[in-house]
């Protein structure tokens, strides 16, 4: 199967390179029964890929229990985990598996390992290294074949050096360890992102796929998402349900986001502030037609200077020379230069990414 095939098959979004890598090893590691340790801020898809490694293993046809060790109370997560006798504590009516239990001949997913009080990590370790555990109340040995999956947003060295880890614990899961790398790190992978949800959101809802408008999609781009891809696909759909146009504008997102965790370059971008529809899109029509203008003078600048380098170097224009056809040229000229690479090619041109965007589309490069 190729990288592109597994993040079809398993819902894995993004073309980055940090995305590709992490996508080659986990198809690796999959196969074998080896412990994977996914470390990972909340909200990069960590269960996506913990969903995706046993998908793609031996154990696909068996079960995936998933637990996440954060929102059990401490007091019954060691007979969530175990199962437990009749009998064995108040309210024990009767024998039930464990999570350990129902795994069995499949996989377990431990989420928020980091979460799980020490004295249930100490059975953990036993029950990982034997494959056999105790009933809580029980007397006889239950032995299980289960792959282990754990997954934490905390750094698992930190928590070990502060005591709130076993050591012994923290090298037995961490065999293979998958760092998932955070929204703001890989940037290149919002667009198509941002194109999954809006299609998703128009599938679910039986409604035609919303644009998206420049300023909105530069907002998007220069945001930090502290939480990730979650925050982005909440975003994206609660922006997309609220909206009263087919586009989504800038408007539609800054009532959104927290206005704390946008880059540097983002910050002198002008945000439509809380207006009425109606007051909303003409003030969206006027700064688009201003943007318009500057990106006519911003052109008329550059492909006058060229035009200026030609005749300093005593060069003759040919007679059915124009600037539309010397603008083409430059733009072809910068793409082939920067490997079709928009950004580097707006950047060598000196000309902002949304006016290299609208000339691609207008000389149809």
């Amino acid at each position: 199967m190729t990288i592109e095939g597994f993040q079809q098959k398993f819902g894995i979004i993004g073309k980055s390179k940090e995305i590709k890598d992490l996508v080659d090893i986990t198809m690796q590691v999959a196969q074998s029964d080896i412990s994977v340790l996914i470390y990972g801020e909340s909200g990069t898809g960590k269960e996506v890929f913990a969903r995706a490694l046993h998908g793609y293993s031996q154990r696909a046809e068996n079960p995936l229990i998933s637990v996440n060790c954060g929102a059990i109370p401490e007091g019954i997560l060691e007979s969530e985990l175990f199962g437990h006798k009749k009998g064995s504590f108040t309210g024990a009516s009767e024998t039930r598996k464990g999570y350990f239990e129902m795994a069995d001949s499949g996989t377990l997913f431990l989420d928020e390992i980091a979460e799980m009080p020490i004295t249930t990590q100490v059975k953990l370790l036993r029950a990982i290294e034997t494959k056999e555990f105790l009933k809580v109340g029980g007397e006889s040995v239950t032995r299980v074949d289960v792959r282990f999956i754990a997954a934490t947003n905390k750094d698992l060295q930190i928590e070990v050096e502060s005591k709130r880890f076993r050591e012994d614990l923290y090298f037995r899961l961490k065999a293979v360890t998958l760092y998932i790398p955070p929204l703001r790190k890989r940037r290149a992978d919002i667009p198509e992102l941002i194109r999954h949800f809006l299609k998703s959101f128009a599938e679910q809802n039986n409604t035609p796929p919303f644009s998206i408008t420049d300023d909105a999609y530069d907002l998007l781009m220069n945001y930090s998402w502290p939480g990730n891809i979650r925050e982005l696909k909440n975003c994206i759909e609660t922006a997309t349900a609220l909206a009263r146009t087919p586009y989504l504008s800038a408007a539609n997102f800054e009532n959104l986001l927290r206005q704390d965790n946008y880059s540097a370059a983002s910050r002198n971008t002008p945000v439509l502030l809380r207006k009425s529809p109606e007051d909303a899109d003409r003030e969206f029509i006027y700064r688009a037609l201003f943007e318009l203008k500057k990106d006519i003078l911003e052109l008329k600048d550059i492909i006058t200077s060229k035009l200026q380098d030609l005749e300093t170097a005593g060069l003759i224009r040919p007679p059915d020379f124009s600037i539309a056809t010397a603008e083409k040229e430059a733009i072809l000229r910068a793409m082939q230069k920067a490997k079709w690479n928009k950004h580097k090619a707006a950047e060598l041109l000196g000309m902002n990414l949304r006016t290299l965007y609208r000339k691609l589309e207008e000389y149809d490069i």
